[in-house]
C-alpha cells in the first residue's frame, strides 16, 4: 500500500498502534461490533493499513469516524522484506495525514512497557500527534495486579492517563467508546 492508495475521506481517523499480539484486531471488532478484522493466533498477520468506517444510523453513506489498523510492530518472524517496506506507507500515514485524530497506542497490560512502545510514543510526541494509550487484555489481571501494573505503564511510558480495556469482557470499552465518540462529534461540529 502506497500513501496515494489511502482512501480519501473528511472524517476524523483513529489509528490503531501496538506490538503484534497487543490484541488489536480483537479491540477493533470489539468496538464495531462485528468481526471485521481477522484476529489471529499468529502475529504479524496484518501487512497493509485497513481501513474501518464507522456510519451513523442516519446518515449511512457518511463515515463519522475511520478507524485504521496498521500493522503489528516488533514481531522478528516478519519478513524483513515485507517489514522494510512499512516505512514506505506507514510513516507518511502518521506523519502527514490530516484526518488522523487520534492514535490508539495499544499496550499488554499483562507485561512492562516494551522499548517498541516507547519509541512509538517518542515519535509521536515529537510530530505533536495526539495519542492514548490503551492497556488491552487487562481482564487478565486480579485487581491488585492491574492497579500495579497499570501504575507501573504509566511511569515507564510517562503518561498521565492510560485506558485499560479488554475485549473479552468488555471492560473499559465504554469509556473507549464515549471517546471517540466524542471525537466523532467534535470534529462534524467543526465541519
Amino acid at each position: 500500500m502506497r500513501a496515494d492508495q489511502f482512501p480519501t475521506t473528511t472524517a476524523p481517523e483513529v489509528a490503531m498502534l501496538g506490538r503484534s499480539n497487543v490484541g488489536k484486531s480483537s479491540l477493533l471488532n470489539a468496538l464495531v461490533g462485528a468481526s471485521v478484522a481477522r484476529v489471529s493466533s499468529t502475529p504479524g498477520r496484518t501487512r497493509a493499513i485497513n481501513f474501518f468506517s464507522l456510519a451513523t444510523q442516519s446518515s449511512p453513506s457518511r463515515p463519522r469516524l475511520v478507524l485504521a489498523d496498521l500493522p503489528g510492530y516488533g514481531y522478528a518472524k516478519i519478513s524483513r522484506s515485507i517489514s522494510a517496506g512499512w516505512p514506505a506507507f506507514i510513516d507518511p500515514y502518521l506523519a502527514e495525514r490530516p484526518q488522523l485524530a487520534l492514535c490508539l497506542c495499544l499496550v499488554d497490560s499483562n507485561i512492562p512497557a516494551q522499548k517498541s512502545d516507547l519509541q512509538l510514543l517518542d515519535w509521536l510526541r515529537e510530530r505533536g500527534r495526539m495519542f492514548l494509550v490503551v492497556a488491552t487484555k487487562a481482564d487478565k489481571l486480579s485487581g491488585n495486579q492491574r492497579t500495579r501494573n497499570l501504575a507501573q505503564l504509566k511511569s515507564s511510558l510517562g503518561v498521565e492517563e492510560l485506558l485499560p480495556v479488554s475485549s473479552k469482557t468488555g471492560l473499559g470499552l465504554t469509556a473507549l467508546t464515549s471517546r471517540l465518540d466524542d471525537l466523532a462529534t467534535l470534529s462534524h461540529d467543526a465541519c
